[in-house]
């Protein structure tokens, strides 16, 4: 029998499954609320996103390619909104960040759920009733456009650099832990209709600025800053040393305009071949995660309408964030010696491959088969994808990387607006014969290039890495 070290001990898979949750014991009260209130917004969030089409389905009436476009403002929008209110956090502080944001999209909430009930005529894309909801989803937008990144600031702000990275995942796992919970909205949204459940999550909202305001108030702030400091000093002094000897003074030689914006070019991410060719093979099977707002949601209404999932659709559409918060640590403990090329092949793979169960028709068995199996390949690959982007980021440019690697994200939010409801009202309409297997087949099919271009690529892309995780 071998004897169990203290370092084995520490990298057993067992314990690095259950070790976010030890320290979520231990963490200071200021991450506590900070992950509450993420934990609120993976809720409100979600399960709104699971009732807009329908919501401008059903009371705006607009038609499925429209509804679409307006689910496609929000989800593309937060995206876009970051780009120019993420830095708020920077000028304003954590907590005047969080409220303001917070406000908005209270206000936002409370604009769309009130929409309908303003006597406005519901006529179309440009009625003043779908202006009323759409400026409501601005509200929203330019609200989480300041939220998220202040939520993950101010985790940094209050995590060391021991601690931080077992508090990004544990953000990362509670949002995911939000989002499954509108699984049982249905009650709601079957006893009073969409727009009552959609101001039910007003309501969670303005609850939840109130928990955070108990819970992050300045002096609870200042303290876990203070304790923060007292530890980074410790640090600070330890390696006072090696700081003073690598203190060098650069200058940068005058050049002329044009020759900086060259060397600008030249030196961005998407000069990269290598990495423009990764990240933009991702959209292919990036597209099934924007199917979970996009179509889903109608798919099990509509294809499903006559059996307990259909009506109860909340429990299918909710089900990959909860499978994403149990899966993604133990895929990380099974996996953490597999190299990270391999699984991004591996993983897109067994992501897109249930796909095809849907294009033999819709069953029950078959849905619950494509969402856990979809699941398991999403939680094999998508922590990986930053860690990869950061792997083949030159030394110095990892931020750069990272912050552009997103970017196909954003494309793919805005580009599946454009055609998923062309997809509905053809395959699975309202009313009407349905072809639904002819769309998730056309779907697996464009989902599968993905995996294809990065194996064609392996000896490319993956060639000449720092470390064996290529």
């Amino acid at each position: 029998m071998t004897e169990t070290t203290p370092e084995d001990t520490k990298k057993s898979p067992l314990r690095e499954i259950i070790q976010p949750f030890a320290d979520l014991l231990r963490a200071p009260r200021a991450l506590w609320a900070l992950n509450l209130t993420y934990l609120v917004e993976g809720f409100v969030y979600f399960g709104t996103l699971a009732y807009l089409a329908m919501f401008f389905n059903e009371y705006i009436r607009l038609n499925d390619v429209h509804a679409g476009w307006m689910v496609g403002l929000m989800t593309a929008g937060i995206t876009f909104s970051m780009l120019f209110f993420g830095s708020r956090v920077d000028s304003w502080g954590l907590r005047r960040t969080l409220f303001t944001a917070l406000g908005l999209m209270l206000l936002g909430r409370i604009l769309i759920s009130l929409s309908p009930s303003l006597g406005l005529l519901p006529d179309g894309l440009f009625s003043a009733l779908n202006l009323v909801a759409a400026l409501g989803i601005l509200f929203v937008v330019i609200g989480f456009g300041m939220y998220q990144p202040a939520v993950y600031a101010g985790t940094r702000a209050v995590t060391t650099a021991a601690t931080s990275g077992m508090a990004f995942a544990m953000l990362y796992a509670v949002n995911n832990l939000g989002g499954w919970l509108p699984t049982f909205m249905s009650p709601i949204r079957k006893t009073f209709g969409i727009q009552s459940a959609l101001g039910f999550y007003a309501m969670i909202t303005l609850m939840g600025i109130a928990a955070l305001a108990v819970m992050l108030t300045k002096k609870t702030l200042e303290n876990t800053l203070a304790e923060k400091k007292k530890a980074e000093d410790k640090a600070e002094s330890a390696a006072s040393n090696e700081k003073h000897t690598a203190d060098t003074e650069i200058t940068e030689a005058q050049t002329s305009l044009f020759a900086k914006i060259i060397n600008w070019f030249k030196k961005h991410p998407f000069a990269d071949p290598k990495f423009s060719f990764f990240i933009f093979s991702l959209i292919p099977v990036q597209t099934l995660f924007a199917y979970n707002w996009f179509i889903l949601p109608q798919y099990v209404a509509r294809a499903y309408s006559g059996a307990w999932v259909g009506k109860n659709f909340e429990t299918a559409t909710s089900l990959n964030s909860l499978l994403i918060f149990v899966l993604c640590p133990i895929v990380a403990a099974l996996s953490s010696k597999a190299r990270v090329y391999n699984m991004m092949i591996l993983g897109t793979t067994v992501m897109a491959a249930p796909t095809f169960i849907l294009s033999i028709g819709p069953t029950v068995l078959g849905l619950f088969a494509y969402i856990i199996v979809l699941s398991i390949g999403e939680a094999m690959w998508q922590p990986r994808f930053l860690q990869y982007a950061a792997e083949i980021a030159p030394e110095g440019r990892t931020g750069a990387y990272m912050g552009v690697a997103q970017f196909p994200w954003f494309l793919t939010k805005m580009i599946v607006p454009l055609y998923s409801g062309i997809a509905l009202s053809k395959w699975c309409p309202l009313e009407g014969p349905a072809s639904t297997g002819t769309m998730w087949l056309v779907f697996g099919l464009m989902a599968v290039v993905t995996p294809l271009l990065l194996l064609s690529a392996k000896g490319w892309v993956g060639k000449g890495f720092k470390t064996n995780s290529a």
